[in-house]
């Protein structure tokens, strides 16, 4: 890393990004908290990131595990550890607490998504840190929330975000078993969830100059992406008839595979002139007198066979020939994309929603980008994540500690 690339990534220069000068303590692991720990780095924050010494985060190895495309680099660790400074520490010595108690005290933001009883057994509780800086902000992530019978479960995005919210349940085809998440599929926007509410509350201090906690969980966002039918329970939805209508589509809420394999999306042709421009795009319009069909009322009632007869057609085409008749006519028809094909994908690329590494030292050519763009804020990097404990004299040196107090540290394994 450059030195620029350093000073940039710690927001040093001050004044360049929104968030430069801000000091963020990222006391977390994996997935969703680090990532909001990223977001801030990428508008500037100075993000000093804590590590178990000889271990690191376990987000450095996800990248080669079997349920993850092995590329032969590190790639999930530089997406979501980038922009930020290691700090290899041992929090069950006391000297490695007395660091991290010297960090909170100059912090701006804590993140944190250990489990409460860990917390507790180091003193990383809100209770515990918030005397020691009254303006910090703490955000905490749990995997079931605060309080409750659950507080104390351990749990991460699969079990507690997908499963343990219903979503896993819901997103299945009838009468077929429940499929396991992607890695990170409930993390990610949760993290944006952290992120938002750090935010919030440093909006708060602004007004008020005083900190507070901020706090989230996986089961809540996992409850939240499920409200389209979690809050129809909640009012008094009738969920036995719910599951039993579903168990069969309307033909325009079907998928429909064409002759090279691919499938296609209608779920935006909602209203008698699109379908009607849909089935004369596929020559279909004698549909329209079966009297299977007649009627709105007909096609919903035997929607089964609707969606047999439109199968039978669109498996005579390849996709790309449907999409370029559905296109020319103004139907609203998806292709469904293969994640093979996102780092061609001219709209992501045009939309930075990946961002090219050239010069960062980092393997991939490009990283996948948070989903908030603000034309007035300048984004960093992205810059390398860091090596494990890269940063570690560096840090001690800014809290004055000298280097011999530093190697007699490292002797003791502190750092």
């Amino acid at each position: 890393m450059t030195d620029d690339a350093a000073n940039s990534a710690s927001g040093a220069e001050a004044g360049e990004y929104l968030f430069s000068g801000l000091r963020v303590i990222d006391c977390a692991t994996v997935i969703a908290a680090p990532a909001a720990a990223m977001m801030l780095a990428d508008f500037g924050a100075d993000v000093i990131k804590i590590e178990q010494p000889g271990e690191g985060d376990m987000l450095r190895m996800l990248s080669h595990i079997p349920s993850t495309p092995e590329a032969g680099n590190d790639w999930f660790w530089q997406m979501d550890g980038r922009n930020k400074r290691s700090l290899a520490l041992d929090l069950k010595q006391p000297a490695g607490k007395e660091i991290l108690y010297k960090l909170v005290a100059g912090c701006d933001v804590f993140i944190t998504n250990q489990p409460l009883d860990v917390r507790a057994s180091l003193g990383l509780a809100y209770e515990d840190l918030q005397p020691l800086n009254p303006r910090m902000i703490y955000a905490s992530l749990t995997a079931y929330g605060e309080q409750g019978p659950e507080r104390e479960r351990k749990g991460f995005d699969q079990l507690a975000y997908w499963a343990r919210s219903g979503l896993m349940d819901l997103m299945r085809a009838p009468d077929t078993t429940p499929t396991q998440g992607l890695p990170g599929m409930g993390d990610h926007p949760t993290g944006v969830a952290v992120y938002a509410g750090i935010v919030t509350a440093l909006l708060q201090r602004q007004r008020t100059g005083e900190g507070g906690m901020v706090h989230t969980s996986l089961l809540a966002n996992g409850l939240w992406s499920a409200a389209g039918i979690a809050q129809g329970v909640l009012a008094g939805g009738d969920m036995p008839a719910y599951r039993e209508i579903n168990k069969v589509n309307a033909a325009m809420f079907r998928v429909y595979q064409a002759a090279d394999g691919r499938w296609l999306q209608f779920n935006m042709v909602r209203n008698e002139e699109l379908l009607s421009l849909a089935l004369a795009g596929m020559d279909a319009l004698h549909l329209l007198t079966d009297e299977r069909f007649m009627t709105l009322e007909d096609m919903w009632a035997n929607r089964k066979a609707l969606g047999d007869e439109l199968q039978a057609i669109i498996s005579t085409r390849d996709s790309a020939q449907w999409l370029d008749i559905f296109t020319g006519l103004g139907v609203p028809v998806n292709r469904v994309a293969l994640v093979e094909e996102t780092l061609r994908d001219k709209q992501i690329t045009a939309n930075n929603m990946s961002l090219p590494t050239d010069g960062a030292g980092i393997a991939a050519p490009r990283l996948l980008n948070h989903p908030l763009q603000i034309s007035s804020v300048a984004q960093v990097g992205p810059v390398r994540a860091p090596a494990l404990g890269e940063h570690s004299a560096q840090v001690l040196a800014e809290l004055g500690y000298s280097a011999s107090e530093v190697a007699r540290l490292r002797a003791r394994g502190v750092i």
